[in-house]
């Protein structure tokens, strides 16, 4: 895993990102067979705000205000991580705002572990730069402890990110095999109930995902 820890910082040295602020509470979907999360190309985050509660602010703002509907996971790398919600489609766009950096090298304690289906936010160089964009981790990803901020894990549909590993992919700005050639495009994202815990929730619906032949 260490031969990504060069194109990983590159990459987000060449994203803009910006976040905005909003609380983990209102939810814009009541509907309760939105919270099955296992039909189609469905898969649910769950929000862990008692270890990133800012950047949960953020992510779950994004969620609502449907800032995610209609974009895209730009880049998909094998036994790394799918990386997405960049309005750009290349890992250079953003939000309004940007966030501070919820990890220990810039002064806060996050005990998240980048772990497969674990969820974390995308930056440059800037450690209070991210924004928009976030990614999912395929495997262990722990090189990335203490450098970005982990905040949510995938824990339904995990299935349906690593589908995202079957698109056809050509040589990315990270100089590794990772551009989608066909777009793997969020229909649509919403918040839906919280998990027995408290935590938020956010639902992810994909729209037909673009299979190599």
């Amino acid at each position: 895993m260490k031969r990504y820890t060069r194109f990983f910082a590159v990459t987000m040295a060449a994203a803009m990102m910006m976040g905005a602020f909003a609380g983990c509470s209102d939810k814009n979907n009541d509907d309760p067979a939105a919270e099955e999360g296992a039909a189609g190309n469905t898969f649910v985050i769950t929000l862990y705000p008692d270890i990133a509660p800012i950047t949960c602010e953020n992510f779950e703002s994004l969620v609502t205000e449907g800032f995610y509907d209609g974009l895209t996971f730009h880049r998909v790398c094998d036994d790394f991580m799918a990386q997405g919600g960049d309005p750009n489609g290349n890992g250079t766009g953003g939000s309004s705002n940007n966030i501070k950096g919820e990890f220990s090298s810039n002064g806060v304690d996050n005990t998240l572990s980048h772990q497969r289906g674990v969820v974390s936010m995308a930056r440059s160089s800037d450690p209070d730069s991210a924004s928009s964009q976030f990614f999912i981790c395929y495997a262990d990803c722990s090189f990335l402890d203490g450098d970005y901020a982990a905040f949510g894990e995938v824990t339904e549909g995990m299935e349906v990110v690593d589908s995202f590993l079957n698109v056809e992919r050509v040589m990315g700005s990270d100089g590794a095999v990772s551009s989608p050639t066909s777009p793997i495009t969020i229909e649509k994202a919403v918040m839906i109930d919280d998990d027995k815990n408290g935590n938020p929730r956010a639902q992810f619906t994909m729209d037909d995902i673009p299979v190599a032949e």
